[in-house]
């Protein structure tokens, strides 16, 4: 093989680096019950009218370097928990393609795919529903190791070091998850997650439940372990004030489609969506004067039956014609920078 060839085969590290460790391609996911052969004929024969499908992810492309931190924002019901959940692995796209290190998981061997699920860990919005009440926390952290045969001599220590890094206190690792707080609750569930060795996290509302001072410290407890273990993360939240402190980029998603993708200075700074730029009025800021409290108009539609066109265009005073008809799509407009807005061309 000639110098130049194997050069092309084998990338080198800046371009490993640069390539996305998750990538969503077109991913939609729908939501409703498959009728029978029964009520298939009903509805060919126009004598029953066929179920109501959700479209909960509309068309998804996105892409998570390593390394870094996404933040997906949107009110609620917009999709980004189903999305984060498809990222995770815990739920199968209706169509379109994930891919983890560059392969397709619908096409990864059983090995593969188990090595995939170890590597994607999600933590979850409740930290009480999450954990199971009749196990200790030992037994809840120390669970899904056992399971895997990642544990190697005693299983004690193993337990001890992801509480610690958690910042939970081992000495009640005996104790039940009914005995502790919702900071505390969360924590163990940190340690379950970092137990297996992950390399990303999908974080769902994360510190949504916690009490302000304890969502600080959860978020710090994030960003240590970013940097002490490499990991990279999908930070999943409604809450821009948070999204802005830990995200390097951050998307804006909107009734199952993403509306706005830069990084996070730029979304604060130079915002180009409509929709983005309605969010981002509602952030509570410490000024000198005083300004009217103006939110987004209307209320977010049904994905049971979702508007035509740009599924923004009820509820943005910049509307015409075209956005009620034709849907925009996700373009540069910027590097680095993507928005699906008419207004921009």
């Amino acid at each position: 093989m000639s110098a130049s060839l194997q050069q092309a085969s084998n990338p080198s590290a800046t371009e490993m680096a640069a390539a996305p460790v998750l990538e969503l391609r077109n991913v939609t996911r729908k939501f409703g019950a498959r009728p029978d052969l029964a009520e298939r004929i009903a509805i060919g024969l126009k004598l029953a009218r066929p179920r109501s499908v959700v479209h909960a992810v509309d068309g998804v492309d996105l892409k998570v370097k390593v390394g870094e931190v996404l933040g997906l924002v949107g009110e609620s019901g917009c999709g980004k928990s189903t999305l984060g959940r498809i990222a995770a692995g815990i739920l199968p796209p209706s169509s379109g393609s994930v891919l983890w290190k560059g392969q397709d998981r619908a096409s990864m061997t059983q090995r593969q795919r188990h090595a995939a699920d170890l590597d994607i860990q999600m933590i979850f919005q409740n930290p009480m529903a999450a954990l199971n009440p009749r196990m200790t926390i030992s037994e809840i952290v120390a669970e899904a190791p056992r399971a895997h045969r990642l544990i190697d001599g005693p299983e004690e220590p193993y337990v001890d070091r992801y509480l610690k890094m958690s910042g939970f206190d081992p000495a009640m690792k005996r104790r039940f998850s009914h005995q502790f707080s919702g900071g505390q609750r969360q924590r163990v569930n940190i340690a379950r997650a970092l137990a297996v060795q992950p390399e990303f996290l999908v974080c769902d509302e994360s510190v949504a439940a916690l009490d302000v001072s304890i969502q600080a410290q959860v978020i710090n407890l994030f960003m240590d372990l970013r940097e002490t273990l490499g990991l990279t993360y999908l930070f999943v939240s409604h809450d821009l004030g948070v999204v802005e402190h830990i995200s390097d980029r951050v998307a804006i998603m909107y009734l199952g489609r993403i509306v706005e993708e830069a990084g996070a200075e730029d979304i604060f700074a130079r915002s180009n969506h409509p929709y983005t730029q309605a969010l981002l009025s509602e952030i509570p800021r410490i000024e000198t004067t005083k300004r009217r409290f103006s939110p987004v108009k209307g209320e977010l539609p049904s994905p049971l039956s979702p508007p035509s066109g740009c599924h923004f265009h009820p509820r943005c005073p910049h509307a015409t014609k075209r956005c009620r008809e034709e849907a925009p799509l996700l373009r540069e407009i910027a590097p680095g920078h993507r928005s699906a807005c008419h207004l921009n061309g």
